[in-house]
């Protein structure tokens, strides 16, 4: 990607009124949210009942949700994974996987999302006796369900499955096994539905090498993988990442470490961080949810924005939905009411989103072209952005959208990331 090329967003009054609905009405993708991290309050409560789990803190669904917010809100990733323990224990059969993959699908349309990448641990979910396989069924036909489910209630949504392993057990090797098994011997109806490979779980400790061997076996049967990185742990972690050559970065927020300032150069990256930038090795930063885990002390402080400007390949992501409290529409109003960004800023996220889905080609350009790209040119033409963002479009309206953008807007958006996504960027400005 020509850096050179990029431009530094030009903020405008005009940006900084994007209200909350319009931008809950725009069409977006997330590649980084866990299933476990997401259940609704109410479902948890419900689960847990039926499986005899006693140790919620609380019993209402209101109070609990708080609870989770609360209780994540320790500024350190230990402790913010230990609120993980109650959505696991109640995720131990068939039915509650099943329901909770369901659910979070029909939230994340309803939330304007069309695509996202919902990962998990399957080894996480055996306390009942589970085969590793079944777990990931169960999973993935819930997510069929929930892609019909949001289609009759008027959302359009492909969501694709990650799966985990966790740094600490020693099981990287056969997840790595069951995913590359998994994409050859799926059934028909769940072909195509696991994409990639991840590790999660406690980084301080437990670098990305303690899994060559599982990255070692991705690589050879060529699986896309990402790596949480530059969350707990910093530019060692991030460096490792690399190495093991992940595809995108979980989080990756710690590599304003690697930077260095001064007046007559200004910001310039380090080594690794130069590394990640002209590689365009895309991150998956989550501003609510680093600042829960300490990456930073206060929003005004992430680093987004800076990463962004700099030309590394950024995109916004929820992490845990319930742990933050948030969703992408929220995420989005951080950076617009902290940041002042407008519509070139998160179309460029946007783009850049399903520029690095681990889905083949065509199907990126494909959903670029039908699902987001009509719901960002109708708030264009309308400029309230209040129409169903998340509906389909025939292939041909879909080549035929104007999606004008001003050229302050223009301005914020990467040239390449146009050409990777097959969108001339003359057919993006205003009519005369």
């Amino acid at each position: 990607m020509d850096i050179s090329s990029r431009q530094t967003p030009s903020y405008t009054p005009e940006h900084k009124s994007l209200t909350r609905e319009t931008v809950a009405s725009l069409p977006k993708a997330v590649l980084h949210d866990h299933l476990d991290g997401g259940l609704r309050p109410r479902t948890v409560i419900d689960l847990a009942t039926e499986c005899g789990y006693d140790a919620l803190p609380v019993s209402e669904p209101e109070a609990l949700g708080r609870w989770f917010v609360d209780a994540a809100d320790s500024g350190s990733l230990e402790k913010y994974l230990e609120t993980f323990a109650h959505t696991c224990a109640v995720m131990q059969t068939r039915s509650a996987l099943h329901r909770v993959a369901r659910e979070a699908v029909e939230d994340l349309a309803d939330d304007g999302v069309v695509y996202a990448e919902l990962r998990f641990a399957p080894e996480q979910h055996q306390e009942r006796g589970l085969e590793l396989v079944d777990v990931v069924d169960a999973v993935v036909e819930g997510i069929i369900e929930g892609e019909k489910t949001a289609a009759l209630a008027g959302h359009t949504i492909r969501a694709r499955v990650i799966l985990c392993a966790m740094r600490h057990s020693d099981r990287s090797q056969e997840i790595a096994d069951l995913l590359v098994a998994y994409r050859s011997e799926a059934t028909r109806d769940h072909r195509g539905y696991v994409v990639g490979f991840d590790i999660a779980g406690a980084e301080d400790g437990f670098p990305p090498s303690c899994c060559a061997a599982a990255f070692a076996t991705l690589r050879r049967e060529l699986v896309p993988f990402t790596i949480h990185a530059g969350e707990a742990a910093g530019i060692d972690s991030l460096e490792g990442a690399v190495r093991e050559g992940t595809w995108r970065i979980g989080h990756g927020a710690r590599l304003y470490e690697d930077f260095t300032a001064d007046l007559e150069t200004g910001i310039e990256p380090g080594r690794v961080s130069t590394f990640v930038r002209d590689r365009q090795i895309i991150l998956e930063l989550a501003p609510s949810s680093n600042l829960q885990t300490g990456v930073v002390d206060d929003l005004v402080d992430h680093p987004l924005p800076l990463l962004q400007q700099l030309g590394f390949a950024c995109t916004v992501n929820t992490d845990n939905r319930l742990m933050s409290g948030t969703t992408m529409t929220d995420e989005m109003m951080l950076l617009v009411d902290t940041f002042g960004y407008g519509v070139g800023e998160l179309f460029e996220l946007t783009a850049t989103a399903i520029s690095g889905a681990f889905i083949p080609e065509p199907e990126r350009r494909e959903i670029m072209a039908s699902l987001i790209v009509p719901g960002w040119d109708e708030l264009a033409e309308s400029g309230t952005g209040r129409g169903t963002a998340s509906g389909g479009a025939d292939e041909e309206t879909a080549r035929g959208s104007a999606f004008e953008l001003s050229e302050e807007d223009l301005a914020g958006i990467d040239p390449q990331i146009l050409a990777e996504l097959g969108i001339a960027p003359e057919d993006l400005q205003p009519r005369d």
